[in-house]
């Protein structure tokens, strides 16, 4: 039969299926059905993959948002805020410390440059022999190797009377001096952190997003598990006491990081188990002899879920 006799021609079996293109047709036109919502799904997380790598290159740093998860940054910083951070060379003032983009409160007070209400920058540092996840406070001071900074530091953020008094002074190395807008001291004088080298500093804090930081945190909390912990030593209650607080953040959650929980290895199955309950708090304070505390094995659930530490 010749091929004008009106009926179409068949198909030709090698070409692909000519239902790819009205598959996508279909997917861009729908407007019910499982085809729509397959369509919203894509779009949404084209959008997010589009806003975090535009982010990304801006800030040069992943994640380029932490969310602030204690109240040592207030009035400034609040629990549940978001702040987008950039690299710690990105972005340097021409007052900033050479080789990073941070300007300490002490310059920063100088040439009248401020950032979160006070003078200095706010930067996302990492300990990593505190342990943690990583902190957000205020660059304070910058010292050098072997300095006293006993003189140049503010005497209402400290407790000692001269630099042998003082902790980490002289400084044993090169670092920045630190401290939570709403804490007493310095961290390197209640213990929260050494000088922080400047390799050590993750971001530098440039805007803040109120609220948005809660969603990241309810998610953290909900991934959280009960995880046993070693005794709390007796040298670490001094700076509890003083009513400091660590000004945390959680990031991206590292997988590595639940790996890495300290165990206690002293304790064994007859060393005793505290479980406390609101019903069960004793009315009258409660004193421990200290030689029994090593003896304790106490289970808490973390707030943070393979956090890094704002």
């Amino acid at each position: 039969m010749s091929d004008d006799d009106g009926r179409p021609p068949s198909p030709d079996p090698r070409r692909g299926p000519a239902s790819d293109e009205g598959v996508l047709t279909r997917l861009r036109t729908a407007e019910e059905g499982p085809l729509l919502f397959v369509r919203e799904v894509l779009t949404s997380a084209l959008a997010v993959l589009a806003v975090g790598l535009l982010l990304f290159a801006v800030s040069g740093v992943w994640p380029p948002m932490v969310a602030v998860e204690s109240g040592s940054m207030e009035p400034h910083m609040h629990k549940g805020d978001l702040v987008f951070i950039t690299g710690p060379e990105r972005f340097a003032p021409d007052a900033s410390v050479e080789g990073t983009a941070v300007v300490t409160a002490e310059t920063g007070a100088e040439v009248d440059y401020r950032k979160f209400g006070g003078p200095g920058s706010v930067i996302v540092y990492d300990d990593p022999g505190a342990g943690g996840p990583p902190i957000i406070h205020r660059a304070m001071l910058w010292v050098d190797e072997g300095e006293n900074w006993y003189d140049r530091a503010n005497p209402e953020y400290m407790s000692a009377d001269n630099c042998r008094e003082l902790a980490n002074c002289p400084a044993d190395y090169a670092g920045f001096i630190t401290k939570g807008d709403n804490n007493p001291r310095y961290d390197q004088v209640s213990g929260i952190a050494d000088p922080v080298r400047p390799e050590w500093v993750q971001g530098v804090a440039r805007v803040r997003i109120p609220l948005l930081g809660w969603v990241r945190l309810t998610l953290a909390n909900s991934m959280a598990t009960t995880t046993p912990v070693a005794p709390v030593s007796l040298d670490s209650v001094e700076s509890v006491e003083s009513g400091e607080s660590v000004g945390s953040v959680d990031v991206m959650p590292d997988a590595a990081a639940t790996d890495d929980v300290p165990t206690n290895d002293a304790t064994t199955n007859d060393a005793p188990t505290i479980e406390a309950t609101a019903a069960d708090a004793p009315t009258a304070p409660l004193q421990v002899e200290p030689s029994a505390l090593s003896e304790l094995s106490v289970t808490v659930t973390p707030m943070r879920a393979g956090a890094l530490a704002a």
